[in-house]
């Protein structure tokens, strides 16, 4: 019985190691939409909640947000971010087929016939002009138990390398900046950080390169995160610091409320 008992911890461990192992892929979509179509974009959210719902259910994604932005006025007027969370780079460029999702979208609504889902389908699609989509790996992130609900806040940050200094850059995140945000996630003023590489070649024009995710519980603990400084840095640590902004260029900070949630 003993035995048996420590295969099945064994393997409930070997599990959770797998997982948190396990690379994760997104795709953000920043969607313009215009303001005669607001209310219908509503309509076009919650379609989208239950489709991507059930193609969670059916494996085909890890999951699926929808943001509000509250900032981010240049690049295009975009209102909302979309991402869709994949364990596979190949599903992630694949992406759902739109025979796929109006099959989704039969089951969503099992009292329409095929025509009037089809016409639902193109309907929705059609408020959403995506012009920017972001195909991106994840390269690190905290150990939390960060929430995903309506209600949250995201600083999306975009960023690019400096030239020649690609390799410099991503060894600052992961060594330096990581170690600092996961402090701040155990003294509770903030709920996780991510960081992201694109996933695709880009040239040297590209608008940017890396993309880091933090995530707040509300205003008042991102308004407090901004507001902190360790007085306990050493001068090593403040040089290690400055050395790693100096790798990258900020090229806009996206502050979010996040809407609809699939997990």
């Amino acid at each position: 019985m003993k035995k048996i008992l420590a295969l099945l911890v064994c393997g409930v461990l070997w599990a959770g190691i797998l997982k948190a192992q396990q690379t994760q892929y997104m795709v953000f979509e920043f969607i313009k939409v215009e303001k005669d179509q607001l209310f219908d974009y509503i309509e076009f959210k919650d379609l989208m909640e239950k489709v991507y719902r059930q193609a969670l259910n059916d494996k085909l994604i890890n999951g699926w947000d929808i943001w509000r932005l509250q900032n981010g006025a240049d690049r295009g007027n975009f209102q909302y971010i979309m991402v869709t969370h994949f364990n596979d780079p190949v599903k992630m460029m694949n992406g759902l087929e739109d025979e796929t999702m109006i099959q989704y979208t039969k089951i969503a609504y099992p009292h329409l016939s095929d025509a009037q889902v089809r016409t639902l389908f193109q309907q929705a699609l059609s408020v959403k002009d995506a012009p920017v989509r972001l195909y991106m790996r994840q390269l690190a992130e905290t150990n939390d138990s960060f929430q995903f609900k309506p209600g949250v806040l995201a600083s999306f940050d975009l960023m690019k390398a400096v030239e020649g200094k690609f390799n410099d850059y991503e060894k600052a995140e992961i060594e330096v900046f990581k170690p600092i945000h996961q402090n701040r996630i155990n003294q509770g003023m903030m709920g996780h950080w991510s960081f992201l590489r694109a996933a695709l070649p880009q040239g040297s024009e590209a608008n940017s390169t890396h993309l880091t995710v933090n995530l707040y519980r509300d205003y008042m603990q991102f308004f407090n995160a901004q507001a902190y400084e360790d007085l306990n840095q050493t001068a090593e640590q403040r040089a290690a610091v400055n050395a790693g902004l100096n790798s990258r260029d900020q090229k806009w900070i996206y502050l979010a409320t996040l809407e609809n949630v699939v997990r």
